[in-house]
């Protein structure tokens, strides 16, 4: 439960403001003088300081800026007097709010859980799970792994679907995939991409028989798609 120390030196107020603030499920304390305040939130700090100007020994604004010297506890000002200059210098020391007498105790509750809510650390939103591609490629080992399996292929199969891997869903023609072999489509070796395919799509149906990463693009060549890895 938030904590909330009222410094105030009317009993009688301080007492409805225990009531109220307790009765919408706050713990509180209560002190007469700012500077056992601030001591105090030194060593047992609270959650807000619902602070009044005019106390016995030091002013809620001079208490409110010997807090912000170690702490940005966010303080409620009380004060009987209205005028716009204390409202405003109470805001330019680094209150958060500023309540006048006679307050409503509902009014000063409502005040309270607002700036505790605006103060609240905002929840990070938990990081989607993400599920591995099926297909992993390790160029430093010089190694594809599908499923978490590790294939065995030869240079010429690593090198071929190592290019397909490289650029999901772009379709490579023959010329493209020998090219990435080192070997010239010139020799005429175009259907030799064609055969290493066929051995690649051997090698995944014996890790998964219903994936189809390699596709074929007739008249075109070749691509790899992962959602149907």
């Amino acid at each position: 439960m938030p904590h909330i120390l009222i410094v105030e030196d009317e009993a009688a107020i301080a007492d409805t403001l225990i009531y109220a603030l307790q009765a919408d499920g706050h713990t509180t304390e209560w002190m007469t003088l700012g500077g056992s305040a601030v001591e105090r939130q030194r060593e047992q700090p609270a959650d807000l300081i619902i602070l009044d100007i005019g106390l016995p020994d030091i002013t809620g604004f001079e208490t409110c800026r010997q807090l912000r010297r170690f702490t940005e506890v966010p303080v409620m000002f009380l004060t009987a007097r209205n005028d716009e200059i204390d409202r405003v210098v109470g805001l330019e020391i680094g209150a958060d709010d500023y309540v006048v007498k006679p307050f409503s105790p509902r009014e000063v509750t409502a005040r309270v859980r607002a700036i505790l809510k605006r103060m609240a650390p905002r929840a990070e939103p938990a990081p989607a799970a993400t599920t591995p591609a099926p297909l992993q490629l390790d160029t430093l080992r010089m190694l594809i792994s599908y499923h978490g399996q590790p294939l065995t292929l030869t240079r010429h199969e690593f090198r071929l679907l190592q290019c397909l891997l490289e650029q999901p869903q772009r379709v490579f023609s023959r010329e493209q995939l020998l090219d990435a072999l080192g070997v010239s489509a010139d020799a005429g070796y175009e259907r030799t991409v064609d055969s290493h395919i066929k051995s690649l799509r051997a090698k995944l149906r014996q890790v998964s028989e219903t994936g189809e990463a390699i596709q074929t693009h007739r008249g075109l060549g070749y691509s790899y798609n992962p959602e149907q890895a």
